[in-house]
């Protein structure tokens, strides 16, 4: 995909390699080191190719982790959303949120929160605050007016088995005095009764308890009966209605996909309603404009109560900065999504009011998960897990209309950070192999990883980068408001040589960027 006709082109400061610095996972106060670069302006495209060669954005500064340097190596991890299936886990969240919207009822406790990314967590605003002290800002160092002007146009296995009979039956009076004791108005929040308080004895309005190895039994053998009764099913229509094609057979015990729990119909009496939209990263938006405060609140709230930081530390320069800022030039092909390419804030409106934003970029093949906050007043809806799984089923969407958006990119994965493992669990997934840039499925990638923080995935020992520089001449520069290769501004450059610096830059970016956009030198 080439950049759309009039967009500005990619416009980068490199900086050289810092000094190792504080790790925002492990907590090793010299263990993290990445590569950086502040970008002025970029197109889809490009950072499409980068994060393919593992880097990642925060604000306008766009980082590289040095893989075999860093304490915690982090590998950029993407879903396939369009083989995904939920698991058991996500169903009980997708569960949770309906019940929640149609009856007003949740539970309190085992609210499995995995913040998705809490995603840049605490680790990434550790390097972006590192940056900013080196007054690294969005106008550090100014191109100068008029430089526009020089410039070129350049997306488990089968659904759960009926739940055991005898266990529902056993239920029933539990599940009958719920809906009984349901009768508020359907306004308010419900909490489900819990265990009896200690001292009171068991709760004689639920069934007995029943041994484990009983109940094993009693499922083992309602499968059996079930299996049966689909296979004499199955059978019957084989002999019966050969006719019928695959999508007209009856729809027994088939798999839900997850849009059939993210869009299930709720009812017209429901409690609460949820509303999510799509707002691009823009100050010229009217509802981007409009729900700034709003938003701004809520990510206070949450950096506050989730990460424990100050007033000072999460103020409104900080979330503009970090979150509301953007190097991704809006394009909208003909081909493209019907929202357009570039970055987005999907707002989590709950009966009018916003409980949760996901920051995300949509690009040629992938949408990215760049950060989450929520309303940790909601936290018993677990919404890092349903805002992923929401993310996906927005992947899936847009592959409807753009084919090749196809991939749910997670941002990095950190196998020796057992809190980060949880994106593992959104299958299937592939990690990028840090040395060759390509994508190996995580389950060959996870036997490495338990004996060495750093693994090249790639087990071809011959396979090399296949974007490795060949050519440095022909990487452009932009020097005093003219574009020119490299072999150019060599020649005209004055003082000492910066070679080895380019060097490094277009070796991390790979050659087709390095010909692509433009770095600046002063």
């Amino acid at each position: 995909m080439a950049a759309a006709p009039g967009a500005s082109p990619t416009i980068v400061e490199y900086f050289e390699g810092e000094d190792f610095y504080r790790c925002g996972y492990c907590k090793n106060e010299t263990g993290s080191r990445s590569n950086g670069m502040w970008a002025h302006s970029m197109t889809v495209q490009d950072y499409q190719d980068l994060i393919d060669r593992g880097w990642r954005r925060s604000g306008k500064y766009v980082y590289k982790p040095v893989m075999n340097q860093t304490c915690c190596p982090q590998y950029t991890i993407r879903c396939r959303p369009l083989h995904f299936q939920p698991s058991k886990s996500h169903k009980k969240v997708l569960k949770k949120m309906f019940k929640f919207l149609s009856k007003g009822e949740f539970s309190k406790g085992n609210n499995e929160e995995e913040p998705m990314d809490s995603q840049m967590d605490n680790a990434v605003m550790d390097d972006f605050v590192l940056k900013s002290k080196l007054d690294i800002h969005s106008d550090h160092r100014p191109l100068g007016e008029g430089y526009n002007e020089v410039i070129e146009n350049e997306v488990e296995k089968k659904e759960e088995k009926l739940e055991d009979k005898k266990t529902k039956e056993l239920n029933q009076s539990h599940a009958q005095k719920e809906k009984l004791g349901s009768g508020e108005p359907s306004s308010s929040v419900k909490v489900v009764a819990s265990a009896p308080k200690p001292g009171k004895g068991a709760d004689l309005s639920k069934p007995p308890c029943r041994k484990a190895k009983d109940i094993r039994k009693e499922r083992k053998r309602q499968k059996l009966i079930l299996k049966s009764q689909t296979d004499k099913l199955e059978g019957f229509q084989v002999q019966h209605e050969p006719q019928l094609l695959p999508s007209e057979k009856p729809k027994l015990n088939q798999r839900k996909n997850i849009e059939d729990f993210i869009f299930d119909i709720l009812p017209e009496d429901a409690a609460h309603r949820l509303e999510v939209r799509l707002v691009p990263v823009s100050f010229e938006d009217p509802e981007f404009k409009s729900s700034f405060c709003q938003s701004f609140s809520l990510y206070a709230k949450y950096q506050m109560a989730i990460h424990k930081d100050t007033a000072a530390e999460c103020g409104e320069a900080e979330f503009t900065r970090f979150l509301c800022t953007s190097p991704l030039e809006m394009e909208n092909p003909p081909n493209g999504p019907d929202y357009g390419y570039g970055s987005f804030h999907q707002q989590y409106w709950l009966d009018g009011k916003i409980i949760a934003v996901g920051v995300i970029d949509v690009l040629p093949y992938c949408v990215s998960s760049v950060y989450l906050y929520y309303d940790p007043d909601y936290s018993f809806l677990s919404l890092g897990v349903y805002s992923a799984l929401r993310e996906i089923a927005f992947t899936r969407q847009l592959h409807e209309k753009t084919s090749q958006l196809s991939y749910y990119y997670m941002g990095f994965y950190i196998h020796s950070c057992p809190k980060m493992r949880y994106k593992g669990q959104y299958r299937p997934s592939d990690l990028l192999c840090p040395e060759t840039y390509v994508w190996v499925p995580i389950e060959q990638c996870l036997p490495a990883l338990e004996s060495s923080k750093y693994c090249r995935f790639n087990q071809d020992a011959k396979a090399v980068d296949e974007e490795r520089i060949k050519e440095l001449d022909r990487l452009r520069v932009l020097y005093k408001r003219t574009i020119m290769p490299y072999n150019v501004y060599k020649k005209r450059q004055k003082g000492p040589s910066d070679e080895a610096i380019v060097q490094q830059y277009a070796d991390l970016v790979g050659q087709t960027c390095s010909e692509r956009m433009l770095l600046f030198r002063s």
